[in-house]
């Protein structure tokens, strides 16, 4: 689609998509990419894991360790350029291409591994 909108999907399609709130642990620059980070996240009960995201030219390091933030916690492992990635965080996104990347963060602490609905 030429507008960016998505095609419609059903409840039970929703309801799949396991989301939950993460603990940024530590955050580096993709050894081989210009455009990712690497990103160490704790999930709670469901153990630390990693994700790479597209956001190192919206973001420092240092920026992000700390945070609570968003995640896709079922998606299936991929690995980009070399490095494993399991989840995906959530982020606001403007233009296309992007001009602008916001991650999704929380404005008060809840603990991470909590369900977001």
């Amino acid at each position: 689609m030429s507008d960016g909108i998505k095609p419609e999907i059903n409840f039970e399609q929703f309801a799949a998509i396991d989301l939950r709130v993460a603990k940024v642990v530590e955050a580096s620059e993709h050894p081989n990419a210009d455009k990712l980070m690497v990103l160490k996240l704790d999930l709670g009960e469901l153990g630390e894991r990693q994700i790479v995201a597209g956001i190192k030219q919206y973001y420092r390091p240092e920026e992000l360790v700390g945070k609570l933030i968003a995640v896709v916690a079922n998606l299936a492992p991929r690995t980009m350029r070399g490095v494993e990635s399991r989840g995906m965080l959530l982020a606001g996104v403007e233009g296309e291409p992007a001009t602008n990347v916001v991650v999704m963060s929380l404005d008060r602490p809840v603990a991470p591994g909590s369900r977001i609905s």
